[in-house]
């Protein structure tokens, strides 16, 4: 039998594994199903907490996105002693 904390660890690895399109989708369906009601308060709990995990992976897609593109940025200022 698996802990709770183990099927935590599990769900937050699936979704770091989903891209960021994958992830931003998945999210949009959680929020719908959440605002559409009609689930128990477990299935609810559940739904919210994927969507936190996913939520945070958009985050870290977007976060690292940033960070690329401003160390693009930076290097294209060095090249060009601007």
């Amino acid at each position: 039998m698996t802990s709770k904390k183990d099927q935590s660890t599990a769900a937050s690895a699936e979704a770091e594994a989903l891209g960021y399109e994958q992830a931003r989708d998945e999210l949009i369906e959680v929020v719908r199903r959440l605002e559409t009601g009609g689930t128990t308060l477990e299935e609810s709990l559940a739904l919210w907490e994927r969507g936190e995990e996913l939520a945070k992976v958009c985050r870290r897609r977007l976060d690292g996105a940033r960070a690329r593109l401003d160390a693009a940025l930076a290097e294209e200022t060095e090249e060009t002693g601007g």
